[in-house]
C-alpha cells in the first residue's frame, strides 16, 4: 500500500503547432475554458473544465519543456468522462460541427474518438447505465 492517494487527473500536456487554433478547438468542440497565467508567460495555455483538462505548449522545442526523447513511446490518446446523457449530446454536437469521429462500444463503456488540429486523439467516454460493477469499490 502506498502512503498517499491520487484524487484525479489534473491535466494532459500536449505540444501543438498553433496555440490559438488549438485553444479555439478545445473551446468550440469540448467547451473547455481558457486559462492564461500571466506570471508564466505565453504558455502553457490551460483549457479546463473545473480542475482538469489540457495544457497547450508550442511544438517548438525552444520553449521551456520537461521533454525527454521518447524513442517511439507516446500517449496514444486521452479521454474525458461524460455522463450518458452528455455523451449523446456530445455526439449530436460533433455531428452539427461536421467533425469526423469514431464510435466504439467497449461493453461497459461507449466512446467517441476524434482528433484535435494536431492529430492528438481525444476520447469522450461514458459508463453505460447498469454497468457500475466495472469499477471495483465504486461509489456509484
Amino acid at each position: 500500500m502506498i502512503p498517499f492517494e491520487i484524487s484525479g487527473l489534473d491535466h494532459v500536456a500536449i505540444r501543438v503547432a498553433d496555440m490559438e487554433a488549438s485553444a479555439a478547438w478545445y473551446q468550440k468542440v469540448l467547451g473547455l475554458e481558457r486559462y492564461d497565467v500571466a506570471e508564466w508567460g505565453p504558455f502553457p495555455v490551460f483549457m479546463l473544465k473545473e480542475t482538469f483538462g489540457v495544457a497547450l505548449f508550442p511544438a517548438s522545442e525552444t520553449g521551456n519543456s520537461t521533454h525527454i526523447p521518447n524513442k517511439g513511446i507516446r500517449i496514444d490518446h486521452f479521454a474525458f468522462n461524460v455522463s450518458y446523457e452528455n455523451f449523446e449530446k456530445a455526439r449530436a454536437h460533433y455531428q452539427e460541427l461536421n467533425i469526423d469521429f469514431n464510435f466504439q462500444d467497449h461493453t461497459y463503456f461507449h466512446s467517441i474518438y476524434t482528433r484535435d488540429p494536431d492529430g492528438h486523439v481525444v476520447e469522450l467516454t461514458t459508463l453505460l447505465p447498469g454497468k457500475e460493477s466495472f469499477y471495483k469499490n465504486s461509489p456509484l
